[in-house]
């Protein structure tokens, strides 16, 4: 008897997936590497893996692992150093795709993306299932692959595209998102990372089912009310999150790997101050102002501390995002010793720069700073980037890029 797709009725979010993009991308250019071991990423030491064929993933080679790690593991991999410009060309063209199916499209990055296709059924004459293939067919064209998952919700729909990698099509129908659900580990939840894991794990919270089944009051004790309510609802298959096309930037940001660990303060502080300088220009270019400023600090053991404030005043001037910084560097508690191989500076909780002038407005701050950045913004427009900048940066070693 043909093998018949579980009914899609309802199931109008997809969310579709290429399969090992910068790889997929670059083997088109070099089809002799196609089944053979091949890592996107630099060669230098501080170097991570972009992306690897499947092959090399099963010698336990991933997406953000360091280079010299990947290497050990597998060690006949085909090298390729990224070409970025490349990838953003193919995403362009994949969104394409995207959208002459449906304009209810929400890129997460460049190469995955939800759809809505309750408006597209009746057009293509096709159930959401078909639409799915349909998109399949088309990436296919592009000589890379996708997988999508086809639900009723957002993160149904991204947990089984998970599910069906490489180059599948998973369909979750209504009546079966809990038994899909349900058996998974709750690692699979988003938002459960290894502090909220190891607190279900206290609990004897080992999957989905298991959280689905505990009162939210247990959860409250341990998880605080906003985490038990939102991990109760995902368990229960709950996700009420439209597709939201064209989505604003949830964050902006930049970061620097040091060509040597750095234990020096000095220097750390002046990174950071470059570091705000950057992420505060991006703030004025996409329109916005910042609530929260976020500093990532990595030591040369690889263990990550990141640190949040939340401003009295959503901001887009580096001053008082770099004052921010350098408090939220010193409340980290390193000690003298400790050395960093890389920091970031990061804006988070964006809204429109235009609310956020009313609200200073209303505050009555004093805007100084702002106006002098942003005069130093049209010098950099017609003269470049590094034609105005803090003293302490012209004299200041740059760490390597």
């Amino acid at each position: 008897m043909a093998h018949e797709r579980p009914d899609d009725t309802g199931c109008h979010i997809l969310h579709v997936d290429m399969d090992a993009f910068y790889a997929s991308v670059e083997l088109r250019d070099r089809p002799e590497l196609v089944g053979r071991p091949a890592i996107v990423g630099g060669t230098s030491g501080r170097s991570v893996v972009l992306s690897a064929t499947y092959p090399a993933r099963e010698f336990g080679v991933r997406s953000a692992m360091p280079m010299t790690q990947a290497v050990r593991l597998c060690p006949h991999a085909v090298i390729i150093p990224p070409r970025h410009g490349l990838y953003a060309a193919v995403s362009r063209e994949v969104m394409a795709i995207f959208r002459a199916i449906t304009p209810q499209v929400e890129p997460l990055s460049l190469d995955e993306a939800f759809l809505d296709i309750s408006g597209a059924l009746r057009r293509l004459a096709r159930p959401p299932a078909g639409i799915g293939e349909l998109i399949r067919a088309q990436v296919s064209e592009l000589g890379i692959t996708c997988s999508v998952g086809v639900a009723t919700s957002k993160f149904i729909a991204k947990l089984a595209s998970r599910r069906c990698k490489p180059d599948g099509l998973l369909v979750v129908p209504a009546d079966g998102v809990l038994g899909f659900l349900h058996p998974l580990p709750v690692a699979e939840l988003w938002g459960v990372g290894k502090q909220t894991g190891q607190v279900l794990a206290r609990l004897g919270l080992r999957t989905v089912a298991d959280i689905a089944h505990t009162p939210v009051a247990t959860l409250e004790r341990e998880l605080g009310q906003a985490a038990a309510a939102h991990l109760s609802a995902l368990a229960t298959g709950r996700d009420e999150r439209q597709v939201v096309p064209g989505t604003q930037e949830k964050s902006i940001g930049a970061e620097e790997t040091f060509a040597a660990d750095v234990c020096d303060p000095e220097v750390i502080r002046r990174e950071l101050l470059r570091l705000s300088g950057r992420t505060a220009r991006g703030l004025r270019a996409a329109g916005c102002s910042a609530r929260t400023v976020v500093v990532k600090l990595r030591l040369a053991s690889f263990k990550t501390i990141t640190r949040s404030r939340t401003l009295p005043e959503p901001t887009d001037v580096a001053q008082q995002i770099y004052a921010t910084a350098c408090e939220l560097y010193a409340a980290a508690g390193l000690d003298a010793s400790a050395r960093l191989r890389l920091v970031g500076v990061r804006a988070t909780g964006l809204i429109p720069a235009s609310a956020a002038a009313q609200q200073l407005a209303f505050g009555d701050r004093p805007v100084s700073w702002r106006e002098a950045e942003r005069a130093v913004d049209r010098i950099a427009g017609r003269f470049g980037t590094d034609t105005v900048r803090p003293a302490i940066l012209v004299d200041g070693e740059r760490p390597d890029r």
